[in-house]
Order: C-alpha cells, then sequence, then structure tokens
C-alpha cells in the first residue's frame, strides 16, 4: 500500500465512481481500476461493491479512508512546519493581556520577540480575561497571556506562571512593623483592590470569606498602577502579585508580606484558540516567552530586610 493508493480510495469516497475519481486526479479509469485491484489481492478482501454506474465502499474502504485522512493531515502539518521554519516571520501578531502582565511581562517579552523577529507586526490589546477569550473565539486576537482559569473545549491553555498574592502597605503603616502577618489582622483594614469578577479578585475574595474577613473595600480599579498609588498616599493596603511591586519594595518605598498560614496566588496562562497545529507566529511567541521567563520577578527573595516576609 502507498500514498497514492490512499489519495485514490479517497478520490472514490468522494465522487462514488472510478470514472469520476479518474477525471478528479487526471488519471485514465484503467488505473484506477488496476490500482484497486492490486491493493484488494494485497489485503484479500474486496474494497467497492458495484451498484450500477456507482460503487459502494466496503467496511474495510472506509478503514482506509479514515486512515488517509489521518496519514494525509500528518504530512501537511508536517510538510507545513519545514515550510515554516524555512520562512522568515512576517505578518501580524494578535496579543492581548491584562494590566499587569502588559505592564510587567509584555516590554520584555515584545523586545525578545523583536530581536528574533525584526519584520513581525505585533499589536498590543489591554483587556480583561473575559473580553479576551471574546476576542480569540472572534478570531481577532492571536494569543492572550491571562489569569487561569479559563475554560472552554475550543480554547487552548498553557499555565506559565504562578504568582503569590502579597499584602502591601507604606512602610511606616503598622502591619509592617508587625513580625507577622495573621488573617485576624486584616480584619479592620481598608483595602484598595482588583475590580470584583476579575480572577484575580475572586481568589483574594475566596480568601475573605475562608478567613471570615469583611474587608472594607475603599478603591476598585483595573489599573494596577492606580491601586499601587493609592497605596502610597494611605487611602488603603492592596493585595498584589509580587511582580507589580518588586521595584518599589527593593527602593523602601512598600512593605510586603505573606499572610501567615496562607498562600494567595494566581496562575496565569497563555490562551489560544484550540486546534491540531498551533500557528506558527504563535509558537514563536511562546518561545520568546521561555526566553524572558527567569527574567520576571514573581517570587520574592527570602529576604529583603523588612521589605518583604
Amino acid at each position: 500500500m502507498d500514498l497514492r493508493q490512499l489519495e485514490i480510495l479517497q478520490g472514490i469516497a468522494e465522487t462514488g465512481s472510478f470514472s469520476a475519481c479518474g477525471r478528479k486526479l487526471h488519471v485514465s479509469q484503467s488505473a484506477i481500476s488496476r490500482q484497486v485491484i492490486l491493493l484488494e489481492e494485497e489485503l484479500g478482501e474486496a474494497l467497492f461493491l458495484r451498484v450500477g454506474k456507482r460503487v459502494r465502499m466496503t467496511p474495510a474502504a472506509e478503514s482506509l479512508v479514515h486512515l488517509g485522512h489521518r496519514v494525509f493531515q500528518d504530512v501537511r502539518e508536517t510538510v507545513g512546519g519545514i515550510t515554516d521554519r524555512a520562512k522568515e516571520l512576517t505578518g501580524t501578531l494578535r496579543v492581548s493581556g491584562g494590566m499587569t502582565v502588559c505592564l510587567y511581562v509584555f516590554p520584555s517579552l515584545l523586545k525578545q520577540l523583536r530581536r528574533v523577529h525584526p519584520r513581525l507586526d505585533v499589536r498590543l490589546t489591554v483587556a480583561s480575561a473575559d473580553r479576551s477569550v471574546a476576542e480569540i473565539r472572534a478570531g481577532r486576537v492571536d494569543a492572550g497571556l491571562l489569569t487561569l482559569p479559563v475554560e472552554g473545549a475550543d480554547l487552548t491553555t498553557l499555565p506559565v506562571l504562578q504568582e503569590e498574592l502579597l499584602v502591601v502597605t507604606t512602610p511606616r503603616h503598622p502591619l509592617a512593623k508587625r513580625r507577622h502577618i495573621a488573617p485576624h489582622d486584616l480584619a479592620d483594614q481598608p483595602f484598595v483592590l482588583f475590580e470584583s469578577g476579575s480572577a484575580t479578585r475572586r481568589g483574594i475574595d475566596d480568601f475573605f470569606v475562608t478567613q471570615h474577613i469583611k474587608p472594607t473595600i475603599v478603591m476598585e480599579t483595573e489599573n494596577v498602577e492606580i491601586i499601587k498609588a493609592m497605596v502610597k498616599i494611605g487611602l488603603g493596603i492592596g493585595i498584589l502579585p509580587y511582580l507589580a511591586i518588586a521595584r518599589e519594595v527593593r527602593a523602601g518605598q512598600f512593605f510586603c508580606a505573606r499572610v501567615e498560614g496562607q498562600k494567595l496566588v494566581r496562575e496565569t496562562g497563555w490562551v489560544y484558540a484550540g486546534g491540531s497545529r498551533v500557528p506558527r507566529p504563535v509558537q514563536e511567541l511562546l518561545k520568546a516567552f521561555d526566553a524572558i521567563r527567569t527574567r520576571l520577578r514573581v517570587v520574592p527573595p527570602r529576604s529583603l530586610g523588612r521589605g518583604a516576609r
């Protein structure tokens, strides 16, 4: 059996006759018949039943036609992958993410991607996870770096970061003088938090519920820089990933700490349309991210003096 014979079987299945298959493949009907006879002799089983001028597939032929679909799909994907790697990457890549990843991940990521593929046109959208998913499903965005979980059988999700969420205050705040921060220490504090309904906020709200804390929320926003600005002026305390505050903590502008006995985390991952083959621009985006991942400050150092615990 060879690929040409599988192609002929597919042609007969699609057209319903040997003569129509011959016209489709630009060969004579006798050549089609000869290949079918050779294949039937090799298998020791009939492949088609003649019904008037048309033919009907036997179960053996149906199995081979299904095999042909899989084989030719694998061939197309393999050849496409080889062709892609041989070409310079051009065109447009559309990427989406929330405010935090746009501020603290995408600059390094896009710099790396542009260094490797200078002719690739990258378009960036700042959007919530729900909006990003809608744009991916509509084909207007190729991939999003989003807070997980994101559900959908039509989507591929690839977790790539797990970030601790830390209590953040000014260094002069009373909490900054404590050796440890327990959940009950947060009960009477005013909070500046991410907007209600976001995946990060849902994790924080779950923490409040399990610890029987009824937080006083003085401000909600999707903008992490606004949260930091409000914490700096003493409007309230925040709960933020270390990636967003690493610079200020090192400069002594913020105090950050874990909540004793708790592990507040959020998981971030790439989300893109599902399919058997990942488009090359998305593959290159994932490679660029892997190249800069170790440079991202997602975990606080073991020791930063009084700056982190």
